[in-house]
C-alpha cells in the first residue's frame, strides 16, 4: 500500500475532528457569550473579559482554520489493512536496536498525530524515513542533528484487523 499526501490513521483523523468539534461547538461559543456580556458593560477599552475574550476568539478560529485544512489534506490510511507486514511502512510499530543494544520501540503515524513521548513518529521525521521499507535484520543509519546512529529492526508489527 503506497502511501502519498498527508496519511493519518483513522483514530488520528478522529482526534482532529474531537478537537475541531470541541472547539467549534463547546469554547468558541462560550467565549462568545463572554464576549458579548463583556460588551454590553461599556468601555471596552479597560474590559480584561472582553479584551481577552476577543483574543481567544481569534487563537480559536486560526485553530479551527488549520484543523479544517487538516482534515481536507488527510489521507486515511489503515496499518490493520497493511498487506506487507514483513516490512517497516506506514503504522508499522517498530523496535530498533543501537549498537549497545540500547532498545525503543516507535510507531510510524501521521505528523498530525505525532507524540515522541508516546513513541509516535511523523511519518516525515528523519527515523521515520530512514526505517520506510526496512525489514526484520535490516541495519538502518538514521541522521539526526547529533550526527548519525545506527540502528537495526528486530521487530515489526502492525495492529490486527
Amino acid at each position: 500500500m503506497k502511501v502519498e499526501g498527508n496519511p493519518i490513521t483513522p483514530a488520528g483523523l478522529a482526534a482532529l475532528r474531537a478537537r475541531y468539534d470541541h472547539l467549534l461547538g463547546t469554547e468558541r461559543p462560550a467565549i462568545v457569550e463572554i464576549v458579548s456580556w463583556a460588551a454590553g458593560n461599556g468601555d471596552r477599552s479597560e474590559n480584561g473579559d472582553y479584551l481577552y475574550g476577543r483574543k481567544r476568539m481569534r487563537e480559536i478560529d486560526r485553530e479551527l482554520a488549520h484543523l479544517a485544512r487538516r482534515m481536507k489534506a488527510a489521507r486515511v490510511v489503515d496499518p490493520a489493512r497493511q498487506e506487507d507486514r514483513t516490512r517497516v511502512l506506514f503504522g508499522a510499530t517498530v523496535e530498533i536496536a543501537d549498537e549497545d543494544d540500547n532498545r525503543r520501540t516507535l510507531t510510524l503515524v501521521g505528523d498530525d498525530e505525532q507524540d515522541a513521548s508516546k513513541g509516535l513518529i511523523g511519518w516525515s521525521a528523519p527515523i521515520a524515513r530512514a526505517l520506510r521499507g526496512a525489514r526484520l535484520g535490516d541495519l538502518r543509519v538514521v541522521r539526526l542533528p547529533g550526527g548519525e546512529k545506527e540502528w537495526e529492526i528486530v521487530g515489526v508489527r502492525y495492529p490486527e484487523a
